[in-house]
């Protein structure tokens, strides 16, 4: 499954009937809840790579990848903006473009 794909799937379950789906029950609850699970998420998936457990590693960073476009969408920001964002920054240090983000 590429993550394309899977924002596709966020896109259609958000407008599922909340009752039967998690997508669409924790978009209803707001940009804000979904920017809390997405830092809860984040964060159990740090404690996975500072114990060193792979397989838990790999499952936590999908539930990271997961609820990062679930709050994407509930501010309405489409995955290729981001691809757009990552595609400008192709060819440079990343050094060179952090210092660039720094004086913004």
């Amino acid at each position: 499954m590429t993550l394309e794909q899977l924002a596709q799937i966020v896109a259609a379950r958000a407008s599922a009937d909340p009752e039967h789906s998690w997508t669409a029950r924790l978009l209803a609850k707001g940009p804000e809840k979904c920017a809390e699970k997405f830092g809860e998420e984040a964060v159990e998936a740090i404690i996975e790579a500072v114990k060193n457990d792979p397989e838990a590693l790999a499952s936590e960073a999908a539930d990271v990848l997961f609820h990062l476009l679930v709050m994407l969408h509930s501010r309405g920001v489409p995955l290729s903006d981001v691809m757009a964002a990552l595609d400008a920054r192709q060819g440079q240090s990343g050094l060179t473009e952090k210092a660039k983000r720094s004086t913004k």
